[in-house]
């Protein structure tokens, strides 16, 4: 387990819980593009990520995949947490982005650290709270934008995300995850790269 690795993603949480976060905890590597989380199951762990990116979908019945954010280090899933704490299966899928450290923590210390230390607790509460306004804004974008509107904000999103200007996916992906089609994405992409906003290369969009 690496310690200070987990001190440095998780700072505000105290010297005792993350001390019992190195004994209890189980740290393993994951490589891209490689699916965590299934809809429908039941989570016997939560997750804190140490390094790399996650993102979180929604899927429906014919398992078409829908975006909605992504997981960074010093988060959680908030999903992970309601689901480890109430014993409740999954609604979302989980999939790395890129090659990813987590820890695993066994779901019964979650009710005992919420009482016994405040930084969780603390954390917890913010990490609802964040991944609410993420929804909320993700529901305002498919509600009210058109979707170029919605794919630029996409782009920028995973920009921000991945720290690089140069996002290594297809048109036919990102189609996927914002429930488009390939053609429409295409034709939207070339009127971007039309305007100077974006550069399009084999795979990958280039964000000017």
């Amino acid at each position: 387990m690496n310690g200070h690795l987990l001190a440095e993603q998780y700072p505000f949480l105290e010297k005792a819980l993350l001390d019992e976060i190195v004994h209890a905890g189980e740290q393993r590597h994951f490589a891209a593009q490689q699916l965590l989380m299934r809809k429908g199951q039941y989570i016997r762990n939560t997750m804190l990520i140490l390094s790399g990116l996650l993102k979180v979908y929604r899927e429906d019945e014919e398992g078409n995949e829908f975006f909605i954010y992504y997981l960074r280090p010093g988060e959680a899933c908030a999903l992970s947490l309601v689901c480890a704490a109430r014993q409740e299966a999954s609604p979302v899928l989980v999939k790395t982005d890129t090659d990813t450290e987590v820890i695993m923590i066994p779901i019964d210390l979650m009710a005992e650290w919420m009482s016994k230390y405040k930084s969780w607790y603390r954390f917890v509460i913010e990490t609802y709270r964040d991944r609410f306004d993420e929804l909320l804004q993700t529901i305002d974008s498919v509600a009210f934008r058109s979707m170029d509107e919605r794919l630029s904000a996409y782009l920028n999103k995973a920009i921000e995300a991945q720290g690089k200007n140069i996002i290594d996916i297809s048109h036919q992906q990102i189609a996927q995850e914002l429930n488009s089609s390939r053609e429409v994405i295409s034709r939207l992409l070339k009127k971007m790269e039309q305007r100077g906003l974006v550069k399009l290369h084999r795979n990958a969009v280039e964000v000017i």
